[in-house]
């Protein structure tokens, strides 16, 4: 938020953000459907840096986790009273997880809503975020919990203790006839985040003299109405039960997590910059639990970054860039230490940079050795930064591959990278970098080992980030200056090479891709300089599968859509032939219906299938329409898709009234998939692998 810069107020801390939580309100607001005024990022954890006048229980340095407002950026100002030290051993991930999902269920139901041991209470959308903790808060205090999940989220709501004949679906009313033979006293509270039927549904479902608690305000009802029929009804926003409140709350369910009543919320984690794909996992509830946005560092070179293998030529090579990049303290760890070739001038020539150089033998695959080089980095410049450049090579082809061949490339690069992972995972690291290899990605023949083990620092990479963690993998190319693992190639070895597409890199133009690499937001890039005519000049070569789609082949055509300024469709539209103009407004109707449901193409939007079927809800039909409404220059209405059900009668309308519905227009045909032919730049590769990795 801009005012996060300004003086701070009485009672006022600023923290640098490294997690935040992403809740429906948020959603909503970045629709623009939220009713009033909102500011999105409403929790969030990090490192204070600044307190303001009045300010006892917090100093800059300590971890905290709270309510604020505009939380999603490097800054956010909070007031004290909304803050609680993060517990020791938490991640920012859990912490920016349970402010507002535990204070808003407790405050709903035990504070509006008076939930008592023995009493009955409903909450629907149990595998969200407030849903979860709603139930163990509930079960906590005694209460009998129906809750209501969408039926392939039914798992989750067993796995938190509930019976079968109290579990019901999100999707439909049928919970009502189903809790109603379960609970035929009916339900003392109500905790509702549905609209429209269900919220009908759920008030018939109350018995005499029970709470309806409203948190989702999507379809608010009458207070007065309702209590003529004997209902309490309350649709609240967190806000109105006051900062003092709110912080005891807070503390209250923290202490309950430190004692293991409560348990974490499962959490998916998304980097800030790619905060509009988790609002649209968000937006179409596809989630369970709770989606946080990490904040990455910048790069912190005042501390402490320690460097592996950093006595070989990647190593030295980072060493002295780090170095003239602004570092001042440097950690350079490899197996030889201070008895390898040219460590002293090593050290001087950092020395010249600014930089106080530390030098220590240690096996980083050692886990004791690596643990006591850690124990000594002064606290006056803790850790900031790991760059894991070492690696060895012991070249063979599979079938005659021997397990000690394995065991010492694994070790010396999985190994070790694990253990920097671990021994490193509740240190607040700006930067985690991690030496891989292009043969992980394209493959290298004779190197199996060293392609496995390369591919494993991609997926920790991966799975660095979805821990809210730093974490990024370079699977570089063929570096030009000869090192240990690449000095005994020979020219015919650099022919094959280049024969593959691969070229040398230059030093300079390497530690360039390094700086480029720390600013981008995917775990895995692949640094490599291609050649793409050298996969085309050999008749008899094969090209790698990953870099097929880059290769001209006279016999592919690349499709391209029109690219044509919103605020002139309609004109753009009366000039093409009448019979292309329908097609041309279903092709803009599904590329942004692709758009908004992640999809990568449009030909995965079917033209005669309706909306809801292909995944549309509400929230992405406003999302639809405001594209659409963009592109357009039309004012359409939020019920655009439920009017015109599948994207072809929705593209018939929409040609009609960009054109006055003159014009005979001929049926709409599915157009078929075309192929590519163009050359594309791979910029970012990102990994995905099975648990969560």
């Amino acid at each position: 938020a801009p005012e996060a810069g300004g003086a701070l107020g009485v009672g006022e801390v600023r923290v640098a953000v490294r997690a935040a939580g992403v809740n429906f309100r948020d959603v909503l607001i970045a629709l623009g459907v939220y009713p009033g005024v909102g500011v999105i990022g409403g929790e969030a954890a990090g490192v204070v840096l600044e307190v303001g006048e009045g300010v006892v229980d917090f100093r800059p340095g300590d971890r905290v986790m709270g309510l604020f407002a505009g939380a999603f950026g490097p800054v956010a100002v909070a007031d004290h009273r909304l803050l609680v030290r993060v517990p020791q051993g938490w991640s920012w991930r859990q912490a920016a997880s349970v402010p507002v999902a535990f204070v808003t269920a407790y405050y709903g139901l035990r504070d509006l809503g008076g939930l008592m041991a023995g009493q009955r209470v409903l909450v629907h959308a149990a595998a969200g975020g407030v849903g979860m903790a709603a139930v163990q808060l509930a079960r906590y205090w005694g209460a009998e919990v129906f809750a209501t999940a969408s039926v392939g989220k039914w798992p989750v709501l067993r796995s938190l203790g509930l019976a079968e004949d109290h579990i019901g679906s999100s999707r439909d009313v049928s919970f009502a006839e189903r809790f109603a033979v379960a609970a035929p006293g009916g339900m003392d509270v109500v905790l509702n985040s549905l609209a429209g039927e269900f919220v009908d549904a759920s008030l018939g479902l109350l018995a005499a003299g029970g709470r309806f608690v409203e948190m989702g305000k999507t379809d608010v009802r009458d207070a007065g109405e309702l209590a003529e029929r004997g209902v309490w009804y309350r649709a609240f926003d967190l806000a109105e039960a006051g900062f003092e409140r709110v912080g005891q709350i807070l503390r209250e369910v923290v202490e309950l997590m430190c004692q293991g009543v409560l348990q974490p919320l499962p959490v998916r984690v998304y980097d800030v910059r790619r905060a509009g794909e988790a609002f649209r996992l968000l937006s179409q509830a596809r989630h369970v639990g709770k989606v946080v946005l990490s904040v990455p560092r910048p790069v912190d070179l005042e501390g402490t970054i320690l460097v592996t293998g950093a006595t070989g030529v990647l190593g030295r090579l980072v060493a002295r860039h780090l170095a003239a990049a602004g570092a001042r303290h440097l950690l350079l760890v490899s197996r030889r230490g201070v008895a390898a070739d040219g460590v002293e001038q090593l050290r001087a020539e950092l020395a010249e940079l600014g930089a106080a150089v530390t030098v220590c033998a240690c096996d980083a695959a050692d886990r004791q050795a690596l643990a006591e080089v850690l124990a000594q980095v002064p606290r006056q410049w803790p850790l900031t930064g790991v760059v894991h450049a070492a690696g060895v090579l012991d070249d063979g082809v599979i079938e005659s591959l021997t397990a000690e061949q394995v065991r010492s490339v694994l070790r010396a690069k999985v190994d070790a990278a694990v253990n920097l992972h671990e021994l490193t995972a509740d240190m607040d690291l700006s930067m985690f970098v991690l030496y891989s290899s292009v043969a992980g990605v394209l493959g290298s023949a004779g190197q199996g080992n060293y392609a496995a083990a390369n591919a494993f620092l991609d997926a920790l990479a991966q799975h660095r980030r979805a821990l809210g963690l730093a974490g990024l993998s370079l699977a570089w190319g063929f570096w030009a200056e000869r090192s240990g693992m690449t000095g005994h190639l020979d020219e015919g070895d650099l022919r094959r090479l280049a024969r593959g597409g691969i070229l040398a890199l230059p030093s300079e133009q390497g530690l360039a891709l390094f700086d480029a690499a720390l600013r981008r937001d995917e775990p895995l890039l692949v640094p490599v300089r291609l050649d793409l005519q050298a996969l085309t000049r050999d008749p008899g070569g094969v090209v790698p599968p990953m870099l097929r789609g880059l290769v001209r082949t006279p016999a592919r055509r690349v499709a391209r859509s029109s690219a044509v300024d919103g605020g002139g469709f309609a004109d753009h539209l009366a000039t093409l032939p009448p019979a292309e103009r329908e097609q041309h407004v279903l092709d803009l109707v599904r590329a942004n219906a692709a758009a908004v449901l992640g999809h990568t193409s449009p030909e995965a939007v079917d033209a005669h299938r309706a909306f809801r079927d292909i995944g549309f809800d509400s929230l992405t039909a406003v999302e639809l329409r405001n594209r659409l409404a963009t592109a357009t220059g039309l004012r359409l209405p939020a019920t655009l898709i439920f009017d015109y059900p599948n994207p072809a009668e929705l593209a018939r309308w929409l040609c009609s009234d960009l054109l006055g519905g003159a014009e005979e227009r001929p049926a709409i045909v599915q157009p078929a998939t075309a192929s590519l032919s163009e050359p594309i730049a791979i910029v970012g590769m990102g990994c995905r692998f099975g648990g969560g990795v």
